[in-house]
């Protein structure tokens, strides 16, 4: 049986001092994999799956092989992964050659040289949900003291991915708030020098610049940054 190479608890340590602002949601999904691959005892590969609606893809793996396990189940759409995924159970495959729920994916695991695996439920964000999946080349490999280690594991887990998954979507949103108030500020400038040209109103304005952008097949704010670009050009020749 695989021994692991960290303790439980400084796998737990090591994962709460991730600075959210400093990592992305892979690279959290990455760590979260790489600490459970090295504390889980029995633990031969680790995957991270996430379901968002009725999509499952793999979004951390230790190897390529955990992520082909988890890519046959996303095939059948069946598997102790997704099941684990939308129930938020914990889903243990003790013997691969005696299992009977999925038969056929055990038996392509056994194959490949894995004997038992365990699949925890990682409650996320909203519509994001997902599961940690070890995987071990040891029958039986996963007793009631690693599955408790699993267990605590993935329950801090699934609060550091909720909030990288609430900080990532925070940050685009302000970006995308950010990006607008830019558009609008450049296109209240191209307004006022058409006003000032044309001695139109606001509404007259924009509706030049809206035809321009039809015609020429380009989005309202890069008329209006050319026109910009154009008039400041002229004041500085």
């Amino acid at each position: 049986m695989t021994q692991p190479t960290m303790e439980p608890a400084d796998a737990l340590a090591e994962l709460g001092r991730v600075r959210l602002d400093e990592v992305s949601l892979d690279d959290m999904l990455g760590r979260i994999a790489e600490l459970a691959n090295r504390s889980i005892p029995g633990t031969r590969e680790v995957t991270v799956t996430l379901v968002r609606g009725q999509v499952a893809s793999t979004g951390a793996f230790s190897g390529e092989l955990a992520r082909q396990l988890d890519e046959w189940q996303y095939e059948e759409h069946r598997g102790p992964c997704l099941d684990a995924s939308a129930s938020g159970d914990t889903i243990s495959v003790p013997d691969m050659g005696t299992e009977e729920r999925w038969p056929t994916w055990a038996e392509r695991a056994r194959a490949a040289g894995v004997r038992s695996s365990l699949s925890i439920g990682l409650p996320i964000q909203g519509s994001v949900v997902g599961a940690l999946n070890v995987y071990s080349d040891s029958a039986n490999a996963f007793d009631s003291s690693s599955i408790a280690n699993a267990e605590g594991f993935a329950a801090y887990a699934a609060v550091a991915l909720a909030n990288a998954h609430l900080y990532e979507n925070a940050a685009t949103l302000a970006a995308q708030m950010q990006e607008a108030m830019r558009s609008r500020a450049v296109i209240e400038q191209a307004k006022g020098i058409i006003m000032g040209d044309r001695r139109c109103s606001s509404e007259e304005a924009f509706a030049l610049l809206s035809k321009i952008s039809q015609d020429t097949n380009r989005k309202v704010r890069e008329v209006a940054e050319a026109l910009v670009a154009q008039a400041v050009g002229k004041k500085r020749a």
